[in-house]
């Protein structure tokens, strides 16, 4: 089976505090995309190595839109983590996911417009493969365990990704629901393009609160509906994850965790030392630095 690295947790609103989490010590992590949104809390959930940050911050200071995904990402990748596990909230655009309802989506629609959604924006040209963005492996095991410990849970299906920090407006959540997409969210394509690159298998628990602002018959989505919703979700949240992470094998037959295998474009000797340091926690398998 190999050994086992840390399990990546990060979680918003209502996934601040997971009580069985054994909390061992609070890392800073410096990177060369800033700062994450908060210190790292290293710890033993149900017996595993697991590595959790707020992604809003402490007290959700950081609205979606601002959150430095890149910095957060490249932190959990530097701590040991080849697994990231995602809980977010998001809205109903399907009649029947209600809220209160865990999807587990396989397929996100980023339809966003200014997010930094990449390490790799100049030197070395990397095009990673993003036709399935979530571990199909991780989105197996999250739905059998959501099933396990009660949720009324839905496999699979699309989620669209917008910019926030404000909601649909009715003709954007109109349009969107006649895509044919599942749930509408602002956080998992930008962690999933992210995890990606850095050869990490990426998973996303999506607590439904609310119909967005398309369903006639239901109140518009407003951040008070979301909040009271989110603290019956966020308990069924953290049973999941309690289920979820004993059950991740080390070796899992997914590709994600050699994703830059085919996706590096530039010739090695074009790579800049300097590059190779800079980014050494994401590409040293592949272009290694050897300074000191």
């Amino acid at each position: 089976m190999g050994d086992m690295n840390p399990v990546g947790i990060t979680g918003g609103t209502g996934v601040y505090e997971i009580a069985e989490l054994e909390i061992l010590d609070r890392v800073e992590v410096s990177t060369p995309f800033g700062q994450p949104s908060d210190t790292y809390v290293t710890g033993r959930l149900q017996g595993v190595d697991v590595v959790f940050l707020a992604r809003h911050g402490g007290g959700h200071r950081v609205p979606a839109c601002g959150v430095n995904y890149r910095a957060n990402i490249f932190g959990f990748k530097a701590l040991g983590c080849d697994t990231l596990l995602s809980v977010s909230a998001v809205g109903s655009m399907k009649e029947e996911y209600h809220p209160t309802d865990i999807v587990i989506p396989d397929q996100l629609y980023d339809n966003t417009r200014t997010r930094k959604n990449t390490f790799f924006d100049s030197a070395p040209a990397i095009h990673v493969s993003l036709a399935d963005p979530t571990c199909l492996v991780l989105g197996e095991l999250l739905f059998e365990s959501a099933l396990k410990v009660g949720a009324k849970a839905h496999k699979g299906g699309t989620y669209v990704f917008i910019e926030g920090p404000a909601f649909s407006t009715r003709a954007e959540s109109k349009v969107y629901r006649g895509w044919g997409v599942d749930v509408i969210g602002m956080t998992g394509a930008t962690e999933a393009r992210l995890c990606r690159e850095a050869e990490m298998c990426y998973g996303t628990i999506s607590l439904v609160t609310d119909y967005d602002v398309w369903k006639e018959d239901s109140e518009d989505v407003t951040m008070d509906a979301i909040v009271a919703i989110l603290h019956q979700n966020a308990d069924m949240a953290k049973a999941i994850l309690n289920e979820v992470i004993p059950r991740i094998p080390a070796e899992r037959g997914c590709e994600c965790r050699d994703s830059l295998k085919y996706a590096l474009v530039s010739s090695p000797e074009a790579v800049p030392d300097e590059v190779r340091r800079r980014l050494n926690v994401l590409i040293n398998k592949y272009l290694p630095y050897e300074g000191v």
